[in-house]
């Protein structure tokens, strides 16, 4: 779900920030069970204490104060620990693991506990930001009374949750636990006395980065030996805010050569190309053996590393 600044988003600290400025169209207030922003909001906004964000996310009147429940989130890894990394349009599953500690009466496998591990980041005036929900809530394993195994995944559609600002961030993630005991959080009537609350921040940290895509041509094809190589290709990237993908401008990207019969490139790099305002590479090397040339992006903080395809010359 993304979101823009607006005046509001000043007087609002931290994630915090992003419930109030949550598309309203996210939130399914005509079902019983709440949807994992919903679960999300009503927690936090409980454990922060009374805010305007909460009158207007749960109706004023609604009748009673939800009791905290002593749960934590521990060793929580998204996607195994490594960078997100989305191209265009293929929805990511991001893996979450964690476990979560919990009091002996709450029962983890059952349909009115609900829990849920979102990603987020914020500016430091929490004028622009972006927050990451699963649509289903995490699947717990009880591994004794009080402690279970919890899976889910996080799936993004980069069609339309991120922008390009999304990549490299810090992003946090952060978890919560709703025991409704029946009770409807999202009816403005409820007895949210009734409902226990549990919420955590800073659980992890993960990055998002915007796929690459890397080509080589190696020619003349065959080329006799001393004579000049011309090795070409292009550096691209996801562009989420286009929705396509276009040159990745004035990065580095690394010559290697592997000779025919062996089977790794060497760690050494022949030579570097620099990509033009298209991502086009060219540079030139001389001819001495068969083998293959490839280029090899070694990587930035928004964008994975890629290695091309090996372009096979034969050297008469």
């Amino acid at each position: 779900m993304r979101i823009r600044a607006i005046a509001a988003a000043a007087s609002l600290s931290g994630a915090l920030a992003l419930t109030a400025l949550a598309v309203p169209g996210a939130q399914a207030a005509d079902s019983a069970t709440p949807t994992t922003q919903q679960a999300r909001d009503f927690a936090k906004q409980h454990a922060a204490g009374a805010t305007s964000a909460k009158a207007r996310t749960f109706a004023a009147d609604a009748t009673g104060e939800p009791y905290a429940i002593d749960a934590t989130f521990s060793n929580v890894k998204v996607n195994g620990g490594k960078p997100i990394v989305a191209g265009t349009t293929s929805v990511v599953h991001a893996p979450v693991t964690y476990t979560l500690t919990h009091p002996a009466d709450v029962d983890v496998t059952s349909p009115e506990v609900l829990t849920d591990v979102d990603i987020y980041w914020v500016n430091s005036d929490a004028s622009d930001g972006n927050v990451l929900f699963d649509a289903e809530y995490a699947s717990c394993t009880p591994v004794t009374d009080t402690t279970a195994t919890c899976t889910q995944s996080i799936d993004i559609d980069p069609s339309v949750e991120l922008y390009n600002v999304d990549a490299g961030k810090a992003w946090k993630a952060e978890g919560s636990l709703i025991d409704t005991n029946g009770v409807d959080i999202t009816d403005e009537n409820a007895d949210f006395s009734q409902v226990g609350f549990a919420y955590q921040d800073a659980l992890a940290s993960t990055t998002l980065q915007r796929r690459s895509t890397l080509t080589v041509n190696a020619s003349p094809e065959p080329v006799y030996k001393g004579r000049t190589i011309t090795v070409t290709g292009y550096l691209k990237r996801a562009n989420w805010d286009t929705g396509a993908y276009a040159g990745y401008t004035k990065q580095g990207v690394k010559l290697q050569f592997r000779k025919k019969g062996t089977t790794s490139y060497p760690s050494t790099y022949l030579k570097t190309a620099t990509s033009s305002s298209t991502g086009y590479l060219k540079t030139t090397y001389t001819a001495s053996s068969d083998g293959y040339w490839r280029y090899n992006f070694l990587g930035t903080s928004t964008t994975p590393a890629v290695k091309a395809s090996g372009d096979y010359v034969d050297v008469r």
